[in-house]
Order: structure tokens, then sequence, then C-alpha cells
């Protein structure tokens, strides 16, 4: 059996390339050590950076990713790398958190995830979407319904 270091490429490289446009290729996983029982996982993102669409201005976040692993985790040194990858990528707020929740249910196939996208006020308004996803066992399906129906945007009480 492989070691679990020697699967991930980004994870202690000699050398770190930085992308500066959307690159879902650097997203890894491994293998979650504690299939047997349900917890979350809470990462938080707070120097987030994309550019406006349109004026092509820098928008900053936290992002907050929050998920119940099934059988495979997001290695977090690529995470960060993936996330870096929006520096120059004009799109909407909306569009970026569920695109983030898009890729990482593609590659990790988790029970339950969240992303939770906390831009900060450009103009005096703050945008703050949230995308959710539930593998649709019921117990995860009620989770989801839950915190959707619940959702507090208060950045204390998010994750």
């Amino acid at each position: 059996m492989k070691k679990r270091e020697d699967e991930l490429k980004s994870l202690g490289a000699g050398h770190t390339e930085y992308k500066y446009e959307y690159a879902p290729e650097l997203l890894e996983t491994f293998q979650n050590q504690h299939q047997d029982n349900d917890y979350w996982v809470t990462l938080n993102a707070d120097e987030f950076s994309s550019l406006c669409p349109i004026t092509n201005q820098p928008d900053f976040a936290t992002l907050i990713i929050n998920y119940i692993p099934n059988v495979k985790m997001v290695e977090s040194k690529s995470l960060k790398l993936y996330l870096f990858s929006f520096l120059n990528s004009g799109e909407f707020h909306e569009d970026v958190v569920n695109k983030i929740g898009k890729d990482l249910v593609k590659i990790m196939e988790p029970k339950y995830l969240e992303v939770v996208g906390l831009f900060y006020p450009r103009g005096n308004i703050s945008i703050h979407p949230t995308y959710s996803y539930s593998n649709n066992e019921k117990k995860y399906k009620e989770i989801e319904k839950h915190r959707f129906i619940n959702r507090n945007i208060n950045p204390q009480r998010v994750g």
C-alpha cells in the first residue's frame, strides 16, 4: 500500500507553482481514515480574492467550507492553490461560490458540503452567497434543508 504522502503532488513539493487562472485540476484528495463515523470538517479561507467580471476590480472574501466527508477528503494545500487560481478570474460572487462547491463535490463526493462566501462590501453592499449539497441520503438531505432554511449569515455562527 502506498503511503498517503506519495499520492499527493502539491503537499511537500519542492517548488510550488501558482496558477493565476481558474484551475480545478489542482484539487487533490486523500482517503478519509474515519469513514465509520460522521464528523464536520471546516476550512476557512480568510484572504480569498477574485475579480469583478465587469469592472475588473478585486473582490475580497472569507470563504467557509463545511463538509461531512465520505471516502475522500480535500487536501488543504491543493485547496489553497486552487482558490488562489481565482485571483484573475472575472466572475460574480454567486458564480464563484457555486463553482467551488461543484468542484469539491465532483472530487470528494461528500455526504454533505456547503460553501459560504462572505464577500466584503464594495459600494456599501456585502454579498454572502451559499452553495449546499447533500448526497440525497435522508439524514444528509435533512441537514441540507435545515441549514438552508435556518441560514444565518453572521460569520461567527456559520460553521
